[in-house]
């Protein structure tokens, strides 16, 4: 959708029919980068999940980044640069027959064999002798017996637990998008040329990801979160405080505040995929991911209060990144803790009176997060 949407829109013939276009190209971005994200979430071990959803996923969103200004420089028109910029749509095709499904997803779709043979599959494919028995016959049976619960979006909001999850994480994924995309598109009013401003705004995300990635593989999530929208919201809170005459230094903490809130957008996809159960964690990322697009909605028009006054925009998406770091903290934590697989595993969050239920079951993080019934092999 994303990738043939956009061949049309090159040949566009007014702004309407390029904005409805786009409308269609963003549907299918956002969906494909969601399910992508999620499949390697609950497809990958723990040992490599952390690297998979920093390192894997938004250094190479950054790369994209940093060649965005760089085609545009030498491609100015507009259909030969969004043409470069979807030809590379096309190297997904071939992912169809390569990239495997979740097998927690076909597992709590009550689809044991298919999952079973991803399995023995991936075993092969590392050099681990897979065991006689990966899915108990036991728990297998007491799953077939049960009738496969058929999950909606009404799931995200059904009990007290899930639905606090749930507005915490909107609201959120709405405020660092708003920062984050209204840093990006701020960019061409700093001083100095537009696309090496971009540039940087993009070079920014590289160590920005890698700390995201130091943090979540040593230390809790909602500190690391909290911290990261701290110093990016301080940050630019404190830049109207530096003299007008001094440019490089106003350019050098908008850089900083993009990096402590672009640490923080790569954590929270992480953090969300951790918090929802398997059953719901795709709707649980969409959900939390469009109130995200809700924020870079709105992001154009914090960029635009600039024109009354040059620090209103810093001031608002400050405060407002000052105040998601207090609401992470809130957020139960899930470090070092295993993937739940049901809406009965789910951590709880703070100040929250919760009794599990008396069928549910945890499984100990040096078991490699997989479900209950998968033995020994990991991926």
């Amino acid at each position: 959708m994303q990738t043939s949407f956009s061949f049309v829109q090159v040949f566009s013939t007014s702004w309407e029919m390029f904005s409805v276009l786009f409308v269609l190209v963003g549907m299918g971005q956002i969906s494909n980068y969601v399910a992508a994200f999620v499949l390697g979430t609950e497809i990958l071990g723990k040992s490599i999940r952390i690297i998979f959803c920093t390192l894997g996923v938004c250094i190479f969103y950054a790369f994209g980044y940093m060649l965005l200004p760089l085609a545009a420089y030498f491609l100015r028109d507009w259909r030969t640069l969004l043409l470069a910029l979807t030809l590379p749509g096309l190297l997904c095709i071939p992912l169809w027959w390569v990239i495997p499904e979740s097998p927690r997803w076909l597992i709590s779709q009550g689809r044991f064999q298919e999952a079973e043979a991803i399995i023995r599959k991936a075993a092969k494919m590392n050099g681990i002798t897979a065991p006689d028995v990966i899915l108990d016959p036991i728990e297998m049976q007491d799953l077939n017996s049960q009738k496969q619960q058929a999950y909606t979006i009404l799931d995200l909001v059904k009990t007290q637990n899930i639905r606090t999850v749930t507005i915490m994480s909107v609201i959120l994924w709405m405020i660092i998008s708003v920062g984050y995309f209204g840093l990006s598109l701020d960019t061409p009013n700093l001083h100095g040329d537009i696309y090496v401003n971009c540039f940087l705004s993009a070079v920014t995300e590289v160590p920005a990801y890698i700390i995201s990635w130091l943090l979540l593989r040593n230390f809790p999530r909602r500190y690391s979160m909290a911290a990261a929208l701290f110093l990016g919201g301080c940050v630019l809170l404190f830049i109207q405080l530096v003299p007008a005459h001094i440019r490089a230094l106003s350019i050098l903490l908008v850089m900083l505040g993009k990096f402590g809130i672009t640490s923080a957008f790569s954590m929270v996809y992480v953090y969300t995929a951790e918090l929802y159960p398997t059953v719901v964690r795709n709707m649980g990322v969409g959900a939390s991911s469009m109130a995200s697009r809700l924020g870079s909605i709105l992001s154009p028009y914090f960029a635009y209060l600039g024109a009354y006054d040059r620090f209103l925009p810093y001031i608002l998406m400050g405060s407002l990144t000052v105040l998601s770091g207090i609401l992470t903290l809130f957020l139960p934590e899930s470090y070092g803790m295993p993937l739940p697989d049901t809406t009965e595993q789910m951590l709880t969050v703070k100040g929250l009176k919760y009794r599990p239920a008396c069928n549910s079951t945890r499984v100990s993080s040096d078991e490699e997060e997989n479900p209950v019934i998968l033995k020994s092999t990991a991926f």
